[in-house]
């Protein structure tokens, strides 16, 4: 993946500025057919991440220490909660609150998901 990130700032005398615009494309890659791209970290712990799934994608049952906001930008995604499944197309949005889950791309072409993650207080601790 190779995505543009334009981040804004202020200057000295608080104008609003464009800090940087580049091209980020430094994956990093969780599991056979997963590659994540971490897009900003911010000094609060926050994540904001895309990841692409190619189809087959190697499962993996885990929880996040944060509530997730996700959605599909391409593709179709089966989220798969202890046994109950839900099918995502293309504009769905998940907010996952530190439950157990697993990704699972069965269709046939790649799944684009967008995340943001917030640190949770008092969150069960992280597995996977």
């Amino acid at each position: 993946m190779k995505i543009r990130r334009v981040v804004t700032d202020h200057d000295q005398q608080g104008r609003a500025i464009v800090q940087s615009d580049e091209l980020v494309a430094k994956t990093v890659s969780a599991r056979p057919g997963h590659s994540r791209l971490d897009l900003w970290k911010g000094a609060d712990g926050s994540v904001f991440r895309m990841v692409e799934y190619q189809p087959g994608v190697a499962p993996r049952d885990h929880r996040t220490e944060t509530i997730d906001y996700a959605i599909v930008l391409s593709g179709e995604m089966d989220m798969d909660v202890q046994g109950t499944v839900v099918k995502l197309k293309q504009g769905d949005v998940v907010v996952q609150q530190n439950t157990m889950h697993n990704w699972i791309n069965r269709g046939k072409e790649p799944c684009v998901m967008g995340y943001v993650l917030i640190p949770l207080k008092g969150a069960k601790p992280a597995v996977g």
